[in-house]
């Protein structure tokens, strides 16, 4: 898929749809919130999500008082959606319209979040521009959270091919510049009573 046309399929998702009839919707991003609090982020630290969109990550980072948050997602429709959301309260974050493969970063991260959004690169090329992306923007010490779905989950997601991984194919995409922490599965229930299996994994930048 050409890159405009990636960008207007994501535009297309974010205007036709509510937040609950995509299957990622959580109310809650539970998993990704653990690791939040598994590190011990300073309040200050520079934490950006990664395809972002309109998730409610955001919220629950703000609502924990942190308070250099980014949000980076491609369509800008997604990023509308979410800053109508918050109100007032998204004048506290910085909001970024871009494709991540494209990203040139503001500032050097503490935490790199992504839920969903690296499997949707399945080209070598795309792959190699995130991980080069990734590494050049995240703090010595900072930390890397990738949720993917898992060789359990789904091979396609919002009408588009994905990648899914295992513990050993991600982490061999980020040893060269990061030492894994820790991974796990998890099954995500969409709104539509199906189960989604993920694969969650953390690194920290050598």
């Amino acid at each position: 898929m050409m890159e405009t046309s990636y960008k207007d399929h994501w535009e297309n998702v974010f205007s036709t749809k509510a937040e609950d009839e995509v299957s990622w919707f959580q109310p809650y991003p539970t998993t990704s919130m653990e690791f939040v609090d598994l590190f011990n982020l300073p309040l200050a630290a520079n934490i950006i999500d990664i395809g972002g969109g309109d998730s409610h990550f955001v919220d629950a980072l703000l609502d924990k008082g942190f308070h250099n948050v980014y949000v980076l997602d491609i369509s800008a429709n997604a990023i509308e959606r979410a800053r109508q959301r918050l109100g007032e309260r998204a004048k506290k974050v910085h909001w970024i319209v871009s494709d991540v493969t494209s990203f040139v970063p503001p500032v050097q991260f503490d935490f790199w979040h992504d839920r969903a959004a690296f499997h949707f690169l399945t080209t070598e090329d795309k792959i190699s521009r995130y991980v080069s992306i990734a590494e050049y923007s995240i703090k010595k010490g900072g930390y890397l959270i990738l949720g993917t779905f898992s060789e359990n989950g789904p091979k396609k997601c919002s009408g588009l091919e994905i990648r899914q991984y295992s513990e050993a194919t991600m982490s061999e995409r980020f040893e060269s510049s990061f030492n894994r922490i820790k991974c796990i599965t998890e099954d995500h229930p969409t709104p539509f009573n199906t189960i989604h299996n993920f694969l969650f994994c953390s690194f920290r930048r050598k």
